[in-house]
């Protein structure tokens, strides 16, 4: 029942920054990546999606207007046009001209950093036939396999990882509560579960506790969600803030 449960229990909570810095530079760009790891984040969070000519991407939004100077969906456009856009004006002037990132110009830069990566397949709401794919190919062309987890809320979108890939790192995203969480998890393949901070503490928790299950909280921002998720073992946690979450995590280590 649980072949896929691989991560150890109880190593110390890992801090993502959840699209990078994003508190202090535009979410999901290269100026975001690069101040997380500088500020001490153990991993980087990132969204991808599939553009018209089925290039993995980095962006959150399917819609472009909120992140970019750009309108439309994202799925409609080729990677020539993305690259076209501004990702970064509407954050600060300061970030003037970043541009979006395919997940290859990613994996350039993440290569030679000690990060751990999280990646989230956005195929909630457009399924982005082929994304699991994709995304797994570029995964093994630059060996980054085992400092690797691919996430979704889309059940489907988990079960097509595992069918591709017997062991990668695999967690489920939920913003409720289930019941016989552990079960659900083993059904659809999945090693872990990443849960909205108002899921902690419930019942549920005790249940991923006693079970021996890997969980992730996200979005932690706050000194008191930092110290809840912390309170019931989460493995680790998404923060817009790493900085302050480091900060956090060291002090109550001393």
């Amino acid at each position: 029942m649980k072949q896929f449960r691989k991560l150890k229990w109880g190593a110390l909570m890992k801090i993502f920054a959840h699209r990078g810095a994003s508190k202090y530079a535009p979410e999901n760009t290269m100026p975001a990546f690069n101040l997380a790891e500088k500020q001490g984040a153990d991993g980087i969070e990132l969204d991808l999606q599939l553009t018209k000519d089925n290039i993995p991407v980095i962006l959150h939004d399917e819609k472009l207007k909120r992140t970019t100077n750009g309108i439309g969906f994202l799925k409609d456009c080729t990677l020539k046009d993305l690259k076209q856009l501004d990702a970064g004006y509407w954050f600060n002037r300061e970030f003037k001209n970043t541009k979006i990132l395919s997940f290859q110009d990613f994996l350039e830069w993440f290569i030679d950093t000690d990060l751990l990566l999280n990646a989230e397949l956005k195929t909630n709401i457009f399924e982005y036939r082929g994304i699991e794919e994709s995304v797994l190919k570029l995964i093994e062309k630059y060996n980054v396999k085992n400092r690797t987890t691919i996430t979704s809320f889309n059940e489907k979108t988990i079960e097509r990882v595992r069918k591709l890939d017997s062991n990668i790192q695999l967690g489920w995203l939920t913003s409720k509560a289930i019941p016989q969480i552990d079960q659900f998890l083993d059904h659809i393949g999945a090693n872990q579960v990443h849960i909205k901070t108002s899921l902690v503490p419930s019942k549920m928790i005790n249940h991923l506790n006693d079970q021996k299950i890997p969980f992730r909280v996200y979005t932690v921002n706050r000194p008191i969600h930092f110290r809840r998720a912390l309170k019931v073992n989460a493995e680790g946690i998404f923060t817009d803030v790493p900085d302050q979450m480091k900060h956090l995590l060291s002090t109550a280590l001393t």
